[in-house]
């Protein structure tokens, strides 16, 4: 293989990358509190195959990392008194498996025992990163006020935590919709939250675009393909032109 072809397989590599992270956003468009995400790439200079004359170094196409857009998804009704949506900046904590997580689904439940968790299990913490029981004896509404102070009836049983981080950068996912803060960046309270009760907040993948930039992903690693086998036949035609030579 020659230096063309090594660099159209880079491309080709990065390309399908892409269309997977493409694909996600697609598949993810209905899911609470998604963020869309898109690929970074970059130039990744390596040593050519012997070429006289050649470009030094050779710059392949190369995937330096996700990047994720945290904008604000669009919020929408459900009546249901245990969901929650937050509107502007900052995370919902829960406990999943002894660590701590970060989440901006807000689709919640209680469990055997009246804690506010996920509809995984996982326990939603309040501000000071306790636990929030609801009394199931207690026949009082549940009521969630704007600064996340949770009451049923007419007993205040507790604050709904909600964070953020200097960069965001610090947060990766880990599946279930939840973040973990990889960075070991210390998570700041927000200071004026805003929880939104009966509400859940949407993905802010746009499908149209999404579905847009997968066509041309497609596209493009068609026409990287058509690349390599045009300058493939040109190697094979060069070899039996100079056999022929011989």
């Amino acid at each position: 293989m020659d230096n063309a072809l090594y660099v159209g397989l880079s491309r080709q590599m990065v390309l399908r990358r892409e269309l997977d992270i493409v694909a996600n956003n697609i598949a993810n468009a209905d899911t609470n509190g998604f963020k869309v995400e898109s690929l970074m790439t970059k130039e990744v200079p390596g040593p050519p195959a012997f070429t006289a004359g050649g470009p030094r170094p050779v710059k392949f196409v190369g995937d330096d990392g996700v990047a994720r857009d945290f904008g604000q998804g669009a919020l929408r009704s459900t009546a249901a008194p245990l969901d929650m949506a937050i509107e502007g900046p900052g995370f919902f904590k829960v406990t999943s498996k002894g660590a701590e997580r970060y989440t901006r689904d807000g689709h919640f439940r209680t469990d055997d025992t009246g804690r506010l968790t996920t509809q995984n299990g996982d326990v939603v913490s309040d501000d000071g990163g306790g636990e929030i029981t609801i009394d199931p004896a207690n026949v009082g509404e549940v009521t969630i006020s704007p600064d996340g102070t949770v009451s049923q009836g007419t007993l205040r049983i507790g604050k709904i935590g909600v964070f953020n981080f200097t960069n965001l950068s610090a947060l990766e996912k880990t599946g279930a919709n939840q973040y973990q803060n990889a960075a070991n960046q210390q998570a700041t309270p927000v200071a004026d939250p805003k929880v939104r009760q009966g509400m859940l907040e949407g993905s802010n993948v746009n499908s149209i675009v999404q579905i847009t930039r997968m066509i041309e992903v497609s596209r493009a690693y068609e026409q990287v393909t058509q690349m390599m086998s045009s300058e493939a036949d040109l190697s094979r035609n060069s070899i039996a032109r100079l056999g022929r030579l011989q």
